[in-house]
């Protein structure tokens, strides 16, 4: 079982952008929160990247997560919007470096 942090550091290093977990009324969660399934045994490659942010909430976060949302952070900060596609928030990674 993995903390808050480390799942969120394994989606980045997965999907290629970073999330931060929130309880379902919308409040930040502690990383050092514990006890939590890690995301890389799960799954070793990026969704696809024409699915949406709220299609991979709904498929790959809720399921192994539930109790727990997600905001999908694009590179300048923001959060994505659920019809963004993640190819969308992959670029603005890459456009920053």
């Amino acid at each position: 079982m993995a903390t808050i942090k480390r799942v969120e550091n394994q989606i980045a290093h997965v999907e290629g952008f970073d999330v931060i977990f929130i309880t379902e009324d919308g409040r930040d969660v502690r990383g050092d929160r514990a006890g939590i399934p890690g995301y890389a045994s799960r799954f070793e490659n990026a969704a696809p990247g024409r699915m949406t942010v709220e299609g991979w909430k709904e498929r790959r976060f809720r399921p192994v997560y539930p109790g727990f949302e997600v905001e999908v952070i694009m590179a300048d900060g923001a959060h994505a919007r659920g019809n963004v596609r993640l190819e969308t928030v992959r670029s603005s990674y890459e456009a920053r470096e």
